[in-house]
């Protein structure tokens, strides 16, 4: 679970700490008629408001709801600062997250969230406007200041393996984890993995403003264009995933230069794209 920051940083936004139940005990009748009693996921809504306009509703685990708001309108696009936010606060009871500008909404924000796109996220995530915008402009570090070695991604999945999760107890949940090198981060998990990849997005938002040394994300879920886009925009050139590619994925990661391997279970992984950020003898 992320950790947010505490006490408040000046300049950041002021964020509430929604604290809610991850799974629920139910009771289930296997294959040979036995009854018994097992945790399973729990999924919600949370409407987000933008200055009191509702903007979308996520389904979501509600790990850390608002980092999770931070993060989705970082990654949208929607806004490009946290400085430029006062506060988000969550409430449970009402299944809403309140956020509020310090300027207020400007006639750009309404023609942008004007368009929506459904992406092929778990959950059908949501993109607003042109998914492709500023893409000319993105610099991700060049491939000598951030490489991987087969070393490193061994010693970061055994870390993954190693994390007492959702997942181990109730399952039907996606994760991401964001690693530095060798060092673990952040993990984060979620009913779909474009909501644990935001969630990371917020986190670094207001623990790390600025670029971090090597970054590597790794994600449980596959590799399309939306997560693909998304660490790209947070400055992440290298992507581990435990599942495998699309097509729109793989031509993205081309186009913007990103080291995308999957099928990585165990000793095991194929590297498609961005060879130059691997190192296999290291």
């Amino acid at each position: 679970m992320p950790h947010q920051p505490s006490p408040h940083k000046p300049g950041l936004p002021r964020l509430s700490q929604a604290q809610v139940g991850l799974t629920r005990e139910i009771e289930v009748q296997d294959e040979q008629g036995l009854r018994r009693r097992l945790h399973i996921p729990c999924e919600r809504p949370l409407t987000v408001f933008v200055d009191k306009r509702e903007l979308i509703t996520l389904m979501t685990l509600g790990v850390a709801p608002e980092l999770l708001v931070l993060g989705y309108l970082r990654n949208q696009g929607l806004i490009h600062a946290a400085e430029a936010i006062e506060s988000i606060t969550v409430d449970w009871e009402v299944g809403a997250a309140a956020l509020r500008t310090h300027a207020g909404l400007s006639e750009a924000w309404a023609q942008k969230t004007a368009k929506r796109t459904l992406t092929t996220g778990c959950g059908q995530g949501t993109v607003f406007g042109d998914m492709m915008a500023g893409l000319e402009g993105l610099a991700l570090p060049a491939p000598t200041q951030a490489r991987l070695s087969k070393s490193a991604l061994y010693a970061q999945l055994v870390q993954m393996r190693a994390q007492d999760s959702v997942y181990k107890q109730a399952g039907s949940v996606h994760g991401c984890a964001l690693f530095e090198g060798e060092r673990l981060l952040v993990m984060v998990e979620d009913v779909g993995r474009h909501n644990a990849l935001d969630t990371i997005a917020g986190w670094l938002w207001m623990n790390h403003p600025g670029r971090l040394q090597a970054p590597v994300l790794y994600t449980t879920g596959r590799m399309t264009s939306e997560m693909v886009l998304k660490a790209a925009w947070m400055g992440v050139p290298i992507i581990v995933s435990r599942n495998g590619i699309t097509q729109m994925g793989f031509d993205l990661a081309q186009q913007l230069g990103l080291c995308l391997i999957g099928r990585a279970k165990g000793r095991h992984f194929i590297v498609y794209s961005g060879f130059e950020r691997f190192d296999a003898m290291l």
